[in-house]
């Protein structure tokens, strides 16, 4: 709890008069600042819903079909088939975004209330426009903001926090691509927006418990940042209609 609110009133310090757009004002500090953050909904015409997220110069664009008529075969009786689509911005999809996909569903999944709807579809499919780190954790955002637009039923909002910790043992939330390739483990959580509840994990590298409960307890206090900053956006996408 007590590194929590450090890293909150870091935040706020480094990020400005208000941190809850995610904008950075001046250069990144020690490491607990978020990059400049961007949201725009209702994009494209043919999903149900649509948007695009930029973290710094890290973007994906996102659509979502559905709730939908579902293929016999993947039918569910008493719930809504979600399936996630992550399309590389060059070539064919891997190893590493089915990966991805498969995260990113299950945490769809826990947040989104498909006994509503059940023997339908919904299919969020999710184009990587540019990488400069935190790829999974934009994902996140772009899913979450893109079911919001669809009008998705869901039980609570969700975000995505990367955390990386150096090779002094040094934390550094939302890192670039070349602090990830630097960094000694990097750490990505999936969050709501209820009582930033822990949806989803996945680590790589060494780290001890410890370093996890620290990056743990970062991400929470960083999530209600990102949460605010949903809020901001949807007001002022609706304020204008």
């Amino acid at each position: 709890m007590e590194w929590a609110m450090q890293v909150d009133k870091q935040i706020r310090t480094e990020t400005g008069a208000e941190p809850e757009t995610g904008a950075e004002t001046g250069p990144r500090g020690p490491g607990c600042s978020l990059r400049h953050f961007a949201c725009e909904q209702n994009l494209l015409s043919r999903p149900d819903g649509s948007a695009s997220f930029l973290q710094g110069d890290t973007s994906v664009l996102a659509g979502v079909y559905g709730p939908a008529e579902v293929k016999v075969s993947k039918e569910i009786f008493n719930k809504a088939t979600l399936e996630v689509l992550l399309r590389p911005k060059i070539g064919l999809p891997g190893v590493a975004e089915k990966s991805r996909e498969w995260l990113i569903r299950n945490t769809c999944e826990a947040v989104v209330l498909g006994a509503l709807h059940p023997r339908t579809s919904i299919t969020v499919v999710l184009q990587v426009i540019s990488d400069a780190g935190s790829l999974l954790a934009c994902c996140l955002n772009a899913a979450c903001m893109a079911l919001v637009d669809a009008g998705v039923p869901m039980r609570a909002l969700f975000c995505g926090v990367t955390c990386a910790l150096d090779a002094d043992g040094n934390l550094v939330l939302d890192p670039t691509a070349k602090q990830e390739k630097e960094a000694r483990a990097v750490l990505t959580f999936a969050l709501d927006s209820v009582e930033q509840k822990l949806l989803m994990s996945t680590t790589k590298g060494l780290y001890s418990n410890a370093e996890l409960q620290q990056c743990l307890a970062a991400a929470q206090a960083t999530s209600q940042h990102i949460f605010r900053f949903y809020r901001e956006s949807l007001q002022r996408r609706y304020s204008k209609t």
